[in-house]
């Protein structure tokens, strides 16, 4: 037995077994739901556990739903946690509790580290992570990246030595484009003649997600536009039927492309957009702070013209999980896949100028107060996202880098996170008590709603004197007028201030 970290969530220690197996649990749990058809979902973090969720209130067919993920000290409270009675994710989204609630009152969801659930599902989804590695010199600049597939495939074998010959496997996970029709396919396909079976009848799919953390975490999932593909004519049909009993096609659209590289390059191609269109305004955000003026308010101008209407504003930086990876991942898959000897050198680009927009930030800082070793900076919000919990590549890391490599003394709050695992940090969670510790300097870099509240800036005035430096455009010109009037405020991209 090995001791885990304590839970985040509940605070209980629990204890990992070494060797132990799950079976009996998910055939009590199939006994209980008896003649329902089962969805297993391959990973429980923030796409999978709530992709589960989503699956166990289907609209309907009534499934009985399974979570997996792989035992190790990071997951296994995680799984504790969801059978249990405590869903371990927090985000702003009232639907998650009620589906989870839902789910336990029916008795149609188990969380398991066993494989052996792969065996009795008709549908698998896979929801694991694709990671990028990227190699960065001092403060985030991007020098080269590489792709390690071994993790996915791994998984993807996992899946073909125990799934049915008939099983449904749907990938929503983002992968490099062609990665369904050269990874995929030939290991299920290995797996299955390996056992004995035919290679037939299985049906293979790609539907990418189009999760957004927050206030409509659910809906993002249940309904909104999803387009999707299959290997095959036969899979393609399963995947729609399939899509069909849990997205909310009332109210969205189900997209039907002609091959999983399709679909597959989609999603890359979305999200690369999107950084690529953030990146754009990084370079225009200088210009109007050295031009001493206020981008947010050009920015607002421009938009009223429908073909601009999503031109991005200023900030400290991308974070999550897609838009810090997704173009590298379609740069190399055109390389790797088919044999390109051009990377897609804008795309990548956009990556590498995105990671640096949080040391720009802290360069302002500097600007703005001085010399900041030995400064007391309050630091509002880590996680990557607005009212959400979640702290993967968030780009207030390299900020909080910065500043404690210029000698900063550096104290975090955030009401979402209670710990910081990329930084090894414990964060308040109650403002009161970070403003009371007298901030020299305080930096807005989350945009969480506690933090436009009215009664926030009231706190902020009862402070003593200070620089606030709102790096996202958090506050209104109202509230900006009303802390003006005691302290020093900077707002990133509005040089007139």
């Amino acid at each position: 037995m090995s001791k885990l970290s304590p839970n985040a969530i509940t605070g209980v220690e629990y204890e990992i077994p070494s060797s132990e197996v799950d079976r009996q649990a998910i055939e009590n749990f199939l006994a209980q739901n008896n003649g329902k058809q089962v969805i297993v979902v391959q990973g429980l973090g923030f796409v999978g556990a709530v992709m589960s969720l989503v699956c166990a209130n289907s609209l309907g067919v009534e499934y009985a739903v399974i979570g997996v993920d792989l035992l190790s000290p990071a997951t296994y409270w995680r799984i504790k946690s969801l059978n249990e009675g405590q869903f371990p994710l927090i985000a702003d989204d009232p639907l998650i509790e009620e589906f989870y609630q839902n789910a336990r009152t029916k008795g149609n969801f188990l969380a398991t580290y066993d494989p052996a659930a792969y065996e009795y599902a008709d549908v698998i989804i896979v929801d694991i992570n694709l990671d990028v590695q990227k190699i960065s010199s001092e403060f985030g600049v991007l020098q080269d990246y590489s792709v390690d597939l071994s993790g996915f495939k791994s998984a993807m074998k996992m899946i073909g030595s125990h799934c049915k010959e008939d099983v449904l496997l749907l990938v929503e996970t983002t992968v490099p484009p062609g990665t369904c029709q050269q990874v995929v396919k030939p290991l299920i396909e290995e797996e299955l003649v390996k056992r004995g079976l035919k290679v037939d009848y299985y049906k293979l799919g790609h539907s990418y997600e189009r999760v957004m953390p927050g206030p409509q975490y659910i809906d993002s999932i249940r309904s909104y536009p999803r387009v999707y593909s299959g290997i095959d004519g036969k899979s393609a049909d399963a995947v729609e039927v399939f899509l069909s009993t849990i997205i909310d096609t009332s109210s969205c659209t189900l997209k039907r492309l002609g091959s999983t590289n399709a679909t597959e390059m989609a999603k890359v191609l979305e999200n690369s957009y999107r950084a690529m269109n953030i990146s754009f305004v990084v370079e225009w955000t200088k210009f109007a702070e050295e031009a001493g003026v206020n981008l947010y308010d050009v920015v607002d101008a421009i938009r009223a013209r429908k073909t601009h209407s999503n031109l991005m504003l200023p900030g400290i930086g991308v974070g999550g999980y897609c838009l810090t990876k997704d173009p590298l991942l379609a740069s190399w898959a055109n390389q790797t896949f088919f044999n390109s000897k051009n990377s897609l050198d804008m795309s990548v680009g956009a990556v590498a100028t995105n990671d640096r927009m949080p040391f720009y930030a802290f360069e302002r800082l500097k600007q703005l107060h001085g010399d900041l070793n030995k400064v007391e900076v309050l630091v509002l919000g880590v996680s990557y996202r607005g009212d959400v919990g979640d702290t993967r590549f968030s780009p207030v890391e390299l900020f909080v880098e910065c500043l404690e490599s210029s000698g900063a003394q550096v104290f975090l709050h955030d009401p979402y996170v209670s710990f910081w695992p990329e930084r090894n940090r414990s964060v308040e969670q109650n403002i009161t008590i970070s403003l009371s510790g007298e901030p020299t300097v305080l930096v807005i870099t989350t945009g969480h709603r506690l933090y436009t509240l009215n009664s926030t800036v009231d706190a902020i005035m009862a402070c003593k004197p200070l620089t606030v430096f709102d790096t996202i455009g958090l506050f209104s010109q109202d509230q900006i007028n009303q802390l003006s009037a005691k302290h020093i405020v900077k707002v990133l991209g509005r040089g007139d201030i």
